[in-house]
């Protein structure tokens, strides 16, 4: 049991260090690919996009065939996709080879869940949910501080090819230790071992009438803005545009800049059970108590840090991404929302179409910053400054704001007795 459990969640550290081994190296894969700033963006938006698309066939192929070949197929993709980065002659297929990566990260995580509910009595699924949700945070210090000092002493070759020489062994473990569930049941089911309620384990979505019915709900509505307006800004910061903006902008080395960040993986692991406790205990106060107050605190660190003068001091830039983590645990109140406003059936629909609307803010986020680098001119990173990348993360307002706007309808809607 804590040997699947273990695995999985060791190769989802592995994905998330290659969902985002492009933050910490930003400028360098701008040198090396001569790519102005809206094509670098497009490195993660294409990546986010193809990750969101591939949900619901994973959802399908894990019905069918289970964690173990859809796991360790994702980790070969994201393998395969790293050689291709690092031999790229060229950004073009630098971007293809983004896009195959996202295909094999978007196995992992649900392939994950898949194993702790097939494995762990269902008593114990959400504690292990949460755990598995950490432990895969520090994926992210790993692509933020030993990647790039990988990189800087070796080679953009050796770097990137460490990455997927990772992702083929623990592609080869997963086939060779992963089991889809354990020999005494027959096929995949979870168990409630207080009730001895045996429950067959799906992860399909309803691509006809239930994405339709899934969103005609308030609840799901509520749950696809909640999850849009709460973590797209921490997602363009960590994946692609922070790390730049620190350096270049903010004139910190890259080292202090990657401590900075870091305390966006320490406080999201810190927050993420307090975030977790608050919203079980206070279910009708979410978005009052949790959502809103989340974003709100997003806005106003991002207004003080764009309004400072040149170059903010470090505990401002430390109180911005403290900020910036309470999006992530915040966001998890979405899947609350779906869950509890829709019937067992509908769930994995509804969690779907949810899951989209972070997806869908994350990588508007990102392609918005790049797009107002480039129209001020600041399109590489020798052209870089402070007061352009101010300007590019102010176009997160709009995206913040339709979000706050679509939270408080659905709301209301929500807590409106139909006539």
């Amino acid at each position: 049991m804590w040997l699947m459990w273990g695995i999985g969640v060791l190769g989802y550290v592995l994905s998330i260090t290659n969902r985002t081994s492009l933050s910490a190296v930003g400028v360098d894969a701008s040198h090396r690919f001569d790519a102005d700033a809206s094509t670098l963006a497009m490195f993660a938006v294409l990546q986010l996009a193809v990750y969101g698309f591939m949900q619901i066939p994973v959802g399908l192929w894990l019905d069918r065939w289970g964690a173990r070949p859809i796991m360790a197929v994702g980790m070969v993709l994201m393998a395969a996709g790293q050689v291709v980065i690092a031999l790229s002659p060229t950004v073009g297929v630098a971007i293809a080879a983004r896009m195959l990566l996202g295909a094999g990260d978007a196995a992992i995580f649900p392939g994950v869940l898949r194993l702790i509910a097939t494995w762990f009595p269902a008593q114990r699924g959400s504690l292990m949910m949460q755990l598995t949700g950490i432990f895969g945070q520090l994926g992210q210090v790993v692509a933020l501080v030993p990647l790039p000092l990988l990189l800087h002493a070796t080679s953009w070759e050796v770097a990137f090819g460490a990455l997927a020489g990772g992702a083929i062994l623990f592609s080869v473990l997963i086939a060779v230790l992963v089991r889809n569930h354990p020999p005494e049941l027959p096929a995949d089911v979870s168990v409630d071992t207080d009730t001895g309620t045996i429950t067959v384990v799906r992860s399909a979505v309803d691509t006809r009438q239930g994405i339709r019915a899934a969103w005609e709900q308030p609840g799901t509505r509520l749950a696809f803005w909640t999850h849009f307006t709460t973590p797209f800004a921490g997602s363009a910061f960590v994946m692609l545009w922070g790390i730049p903006f620190l350096t270049a902008g903010e004139g910190l080395s890259t080292g202090q800049a990657a401590a900075v960040t870091s305390v966006y993986v320490v406080a999201g692991i810190v927050l993420g059970p307090l975030v977790g406790m608050l919203s079980a205990r206070h279910p009708h106060y979410r978005s009052r108590l949790l959502v809103l107050p989340a974003i709100g605190a997003q806005m106003l660190l991002w207004a003080i840090v764009l309004l400072w003068p040149s170059p903010a001091p470090t505990w401002l830039l430390v109180a911005l991404l403290i900020a910036l983590a309470v999006g992530g645990p915040a966001s998890m109140v979405a899947f609350d929302f779906a869950r509890a406003h829709n019937p067992a059936h509908r769930l994995s629909t509804a969690t779907g179409v949810t899951n989209v609307g972070g997806f869908l803010a994350g990588l508007l986020a990102i392609l918005f910053i790049g797009i107002a680098l480039d129209v001020q001119g600041a399109s590489r990173p020798d052209l870089y400054t402070d007061e352009a990348f101010r300007w590019a993360f102010a176009t997160q307002l709009p995206l913040w704001l339709l979000g706050i706007a679509m939270i408080l309808r659905e709301r209301r809607r929500l807590r409106t007795p139909p006539r």
